[in-house]
């Protein structure tokens, strides 16, 4: 899924952000780091980041160190400068490898501003919408997390990241078959991948302590929204194919749930029970 821009000067704005002379520079190099700093609060969080991660080890070649850099400046020009702060959720987009969860991209263009075609005609969403839609989700450690289209594993690792107990939801066996081995293989746990019609969620687990979709419905589906528990947030692209809003769902009681819009996005088709009733090469 992608950002729509909110006015039509947005992306004069989004070429500003990405001037790439006044990138973030890895954590490794805390003297350029902190001349570069824009604030003390992100020096705070970049030094957060060397304590957690340790001391870099050399990178092995230019491309690694240029993957480095590359989800370095994703981190502080994609997210920081677009007003994402929630420590947590920029330490996990620091850490997950995202050129890993794009097969057949070049890992030059992993990091780029905007959503990326993986296997079975879907995509992987753009970083700000990873980031902004696991902030919106408020997740804490040992959160129960529900997701609904698991794509490439790149958001479940996220909420891995964080500490939440991830079960998370594909139409596509290959897809999901495919995403197993890649968390397997980077040694990421937590995460029970399943295959089926995630429109319905997983009832016989509920309540959960946030349901993510990274599909868009017409609209909210009922089972859904039952299944959170008290407290609990779904977060959920609503709306016609063509473009959507990004809701945001919280129960305040067993019968109460507020409700509000995030701005306007795009994503693929939710196709299931809950979702499209039409499935075409660009469903979920």
């Amino acid at each position: 899924g992608d950002r729509l821009p909110r006015h039509g000067t947005d992306r004069a704005r989004a070429s500003n952000r990405l001037d790439p002379a006044r990138a973030l520079t890895p954590a490794c190099d805390a003297a350029k780091a902190t001349h570069r700093s824009g604030s003390e609060a992100n020096q705070a969080y970049r030094q957060r980041v060397r304590l957690r991660f340790g001391r870099r080890r050399p990178a092995d070649s230019p491309v690694d160190r240029g993957i480095e850099g590359a989800r370095a400046r994703m981190v502080a020009d994609q997210l920081e400068r677009r007003g994402l702060h929630d420590a947590k959720v920029l330490e996990a987009m620091a850490a997950v490898p995202r050129e890993l969860f794009v097969p057949n991209v070049p890992a030059s263009v992993a990091y780029d501003d905007r959503a990326l075609p993986i296997d079975a005609g879907q995509t992987i969403s753009q970083p700000y919408m990873v980031a902004r839609m696991t902030e919106l989700l408020a997740v804490e450690a040992g959160d129960r997390i529900l997701e609904i289209g698991t794509g490439s594993g790149y958001q479940a690792a996220i909420l891995a990241r964080l500490g939440a107990r991830v079960t998370t939801i594909e139409r596509h066996a290959d897809l999901s078959d495919a995403a197993r081995e890649r968390l397997v293989s980077l040694g990421i746990g937590g995460i029970d991948l399943r295959v089926g019609d995630g429109s319905r969620g997983a009832p016989e687990d509920a309540p959960w302590d946030g349901i993510l979709v990274t599909a868009a419905a017409p609209s909210i589906p009922d089972a859904l929204r039952d299944q959170l528990a008290v407290g609990a947030r779904l977060v959920i692209p609503v709306g016609p194919r063509e473009q959507q809003d990004l809701r945001v769902v919280e129960r305040r009681s067993a019968a109460d749930w507020d409700e509000w819009s995030d701005g306007a996005v795009v994503f693929v088709p939710l196709v299931g029970e809950g979702g499209f009733a039409e499935v075409d090469p660009g469903s979920r």
